[in-house]
């Protein structure tokens, strides 16, 4: 992939899971990485650890990304000592219910609402001037396939995950003729921490409807991430890439 190397990129929830993968992948190919993480220190420390021990070059900024304070001391940091961000990697995951509807309340849903688009609103003001500037970036938001293919008890995900998929198409349309690309990653099942919160049952069920016959790895969804953030995806804004093995075929 061209174009990435030398170049800054801040990967929103960047110690663990997906955010941890991309980080890795995105400094092995040549990009300054930012580790963006919200309470622990020491997930984050390791990333940049493995990152350094391989040759690439990384830091790890603590903010939360829902607090517009933060973020912006965060990217003014950042600059200061990179001198810009050129990508933007939102992986953050704000903590949800996983329960009916019925058996819900306005605070578990309407909450999970709000964080999921503060986020996203906030890390996106906050890297935004500087593109328009330079007339370049890249905005790449990982959102989830429940965004469009409902399954029990993932209403407030799903829902979340939904208007973040709405928001990234309304930024692209805004944002292009500046030069920035904006695009959602979507994820089916990925074996992380999340995963592991569902039954055995929902994740052989998932595997079973799968026809690459597993679920995914971090890994998987950090080379669409890669590819959004180069030179090759220079043309695409404001798309929705499914990375589910075939599960659902948009």
């Amino acid at each position: 992939m061209t174009g990435l190397s030398g170049r800054v990129v801040l990967v929103a929830g960047g110690s663990r899971g997906i955010g941890a993968a991309t980080s890795r992948l995105l400094a092995s190919l040549g990009m300054r990485v930012v580790v963006n993480y919200r309470s622990n220190d020491a997930d984050a420390d390791a990333v940049v650890e493995a990152i350094r021990a391989a040759g690439g070059e990384a830091i790890a900024m603590r903010a939360d990304a829902r607090d517009p304070h933060e973020v912006d001391q965060l990217v003014r940091a950042v600059s200061a000592r990179w001198g810009t961000i050129d990508v933007l990697v939102n992986t953050v995951l704000v903590p949800f219910a996983i329960k009916p509807f019925q058996d819900m309340t306005w605070e578990e849903f309407g909450g999970k609402l709000r964080d999921e688009m503060l986020v996203a609103f906030t890390l996106t003001k906050a890297v935004v001037p500087a593109m328009v500037d330079q007339g370049y970036g890249r905005i790449v938001h990982v959102a989830t396939n429940l965004a469009r293919q409902p399954r029990e008890e993932m209403i407030a995900l799903g829902a979340s995950k939904a208007a973040l998929v709405q928001f990234a198409r309304y930024v692209a349309q805004e944002l292009g003729p500046f030069g920035i690309t904006v695009n959602v990653v979507s994820p089916g099942m990925v074996d992380t921490e999340v995963a592991g919160t569902l039954s055995p049952q929902v994740r052989a069920r998932t595997v079973a409807a799968t026809p690459l016959g597993r679920i995914a790895q971090p890994e998987d969804v950090a080379g669409v991430v890669a590819f959004y953030a180069s030179d090759e995806s220079g043309f695409m804004t404001g798309t929705y890439a499914p990375v589910n093995g075939g599960l659902t075929m948009d």
